[in-house]
């Protein structure tokens, strides 16, 4: 169904404007997965998120959805906790989040909002068809026994070929987060793709395939710089890259219009010359001002 734009006074007038975390180099990985899935006709399915904070992923993610596909963000937006360890997260890391903030922001952007399902991630294997969704982000609770079932809940709505992206993965305040998707690489069958100082990439496919094209891709990129390591048995892909350079964000309908284009000046005409007198003038003036000898001289020589 669609809704009407946001009228909210912050409303967000471009990407960088909407709290939360989103560097370049995931937003060109985004991109890359996401188009190259775009352009392959063979290739359908719907996008998820898992945790969708202020809804700064959210937006970027939308630009890729295609006619008669899904999209589907599943957050808590404010909502009571399953448990106590999730209540406490859930104050201390975003006491700030509402449902409201989330819509308003994406209708910054977008002319319709994905469906919203407010509820524990917990719910998303019985709420999303299965086999149904070929980009799978998960940011969500940082506590192991959540990241476990989302993980989980993963392998049930991929289809086939499928990427999963993991947010913090790496980081020192939710070790969690590394136990449960390093555990699954180990015993459950998740193959990593590849990994950036805040997001890991793998599919529950065989990422050999992938993993070529993204070599391939990364090795025409001058702002980026990889490396490939084996790890736990199979190549894994590292990237980075300080001046990485972003793929064209979304517009808000917010976003202040461009400068209208200022006519450039006129040139300066370039000076005129004096017109130049014909030679039959040139020989009447100079009759009419030298001296009848030299003018007779003149024009004796010109006969000759």
């Amino acid at each position: 169904m669609s809704q009407g734009p946001s009228t909210a006074q912050n409303a967000p007038a471009r990407l960088e404007d909407v709290e939360g975390w989103f560097w370049a180099v995931d937003q060109l990985l985004f991109d890359w997965i996401l188009s190259r899935q775009n352009e392959d006709p063979e290739r359908h399915g719907d996008l998820l998120e898992l945790g969708a904070y202020m809804g700064k992923s959210a937006i970027f993610l939308g630009q890729y959805l295609r006619a008669g596909e899904t999209f589907t963000v599943c957050d808590l937006f404010g909502a009571p906790a399953p448990d106590d360890s999730n209540v406490a997260e859930t104050a201390s890391s975003y006491a700030n989040l509402t449902r409201r903030a989330f819509e308003g922001n994406y209708l910054a952007f977008h002319d319709e909002l994905p469906v919203v399902i407010q509820a524990p991630t917990s719910v998303v294997a019985t709420e999303v068809k299965a086999a149904s969704c070929r980009f799978v982000h998960i940011d969500a609770s940082h506590l192991y026994e959540h990241v476990h079932g989302d993980i989980e809940s993963s392998r049930t709505v991929a289809a086939p070929g499928a990427v999963i992206v993991f947010d913090d993965y790496r980081s020192e305040h939710c070790p969690g987060v590394a136990a449960a998707i390093w555990g699954a690489v180990a015993t459950a069958g998740l193959h990593v793709l590849c990994v950036t100082g805040n997001k890991l990439y793998a599919t529950w496919d065989d990422p050999a395939p992938l993993r070529e094209a993204l070599l391939s891709w990364l090795a025409g990129r001058e702002d980026l710089w990889h490396g490939v390591e084996e790890v736990a048995g199979a190549p894994l892909v590292r990237i980075g890259g300080q001046h990485a350079v972003a793929p064209a964000l979304p517009q808000s309908r917010y976003a202040a219009p461009a400068p209208a284009a200022s006519a450039a000046p006129a040139a300066p005409a370039a000076p005129t010359a004096p017109a130049r007198p014909a030679p039959s003038a040139l020989r009447k003036l100079a009759k009419d001002l030298l001296p009848p000898i030299i003018a007779r001289e003149i024009a004796k020589q010109r006969r000759r």
